[in-house]
């Protein structure tokens, strides 16, 4: 009955809106609790709408969803319509991206999280061929898997996001890459027993981008034209720092060693000519 009724409940709100010339935009639920990888491109999200001429109102799924799944009720018009999909050609071809980087291309640097007391492990790392002695893991349908294949690198996977951590405690690997926007909230959920590697970085050009159903191109001309706008008055940037801004900061990327990996998933229509769309940690904007 309790299922019914919040179904029922979920209707008659969507009938409301929709009477009262609401937009619904579904937006994924993280993975588990106390994940806050989505907060801030729900943040963003709910920004380029409000610069809109349409009114939304943002719903986020009744269930959690890892990328792929994301990919598939996306592609199938289901759960959700809109995500913040890390970007591949196959993913760009199956679903309609707005090719504004999400996280101004941050989500392509890289920190790695190492066992307390295992720094040492990579502590000798300069170089692409010092990296693929290193055991590392990643999530097994994420881009990144074929990004660091591609460039030679063994990769160890797990189905789900958060079992990762505990291979990693478990010493099934040894090196964990994480985004600079991720990696701290991350250490500090698992604060006893990893800690952030502090001399290395890798990088690949590489971000996620808003990605609707294919037919949805009203919705995705919106999103758009929100983010565009958000650039342009400085809002965009404003809320990206406000999230990120001291995590780079910690992050000491001029300070660190830089291994450069190649990335074959770019398209040839990701907007590498726009510098205003990617971070550059060198002038802190």
């Amino acid at each position: 009955m309790s299922m019914m009724f919040r179904l029922l409940a979920c209707l008659m709100l969507a009938w409301h809106l929709s009477a009262a010339g609401v937009e619904i935009v579904r937006f994924p639920r993280p993975e588990f609790d106390g994940d806050r990888r989505f907060d801030y491109p729900l943040q963003l999200l709910q920004l380029a709408l409000s610069k809109t001429g349409t009114e939304y109102r943002i719903q986020t799924a009744e269930f959690p969803m890892n990328q792929e799944r994301q990919v598939l009720e996306i592609e199938a018009g289901r759960t959700i319509d809109v995500g913040p999909i890390p970007s591949s050609a196959e993913r760009e071809t199956r679903l309609l991206p707005i090719r504004i980087p999400v996280n101004k291309g941050m989500l392509g640097w890289r920190l790695g999280l190492v066992r307390k007391g295992d720094k040492d492990l990579v502590a000798g790392v300069g170089t692409l061929d010092d990296l693929k002695g290193v055991r590392l893991a990643q999530g097994h349908e994420w881009p990144d898997t074929n990004i660091l294949r591609a460039n030679g690198i063994d990769v160890i996977t797990a189905p789900k996001y958060e079992v990762l951590f505990k291979m990693l405690e478990g010493k099934r690997f040894d090196y964990f890459p994480r985004s600079v926007m991720e990696i701290w909230d991350e250490q500090a959920i698992n604060a006893e027993s990893l800690e952030v590697e502090p001399h290395l970085a890798l990088h690949y050009v590489y971000d996620s981008y808003f990605m609707v159903n294919r037919k949805n191109t009203k919705l995705a001309q919106d999103i758009r034209e929100g983010l565009e706008k958000a650039i342009a008055d400085g809002s965009f940037d404003k809320l990206f720092l406000e999230h990120f801004g001291e995590r780079l900061r910690k992050a000491r990327l001029d300070k660190r060693t830089v291994i450069e990996l190649r990335n074959p998933l770019l398209t040839p229509e990701t907007p590498t000519n726009r510098p205003e769309l990617w971070y550059d940690h060198r002038r802190g904007r």
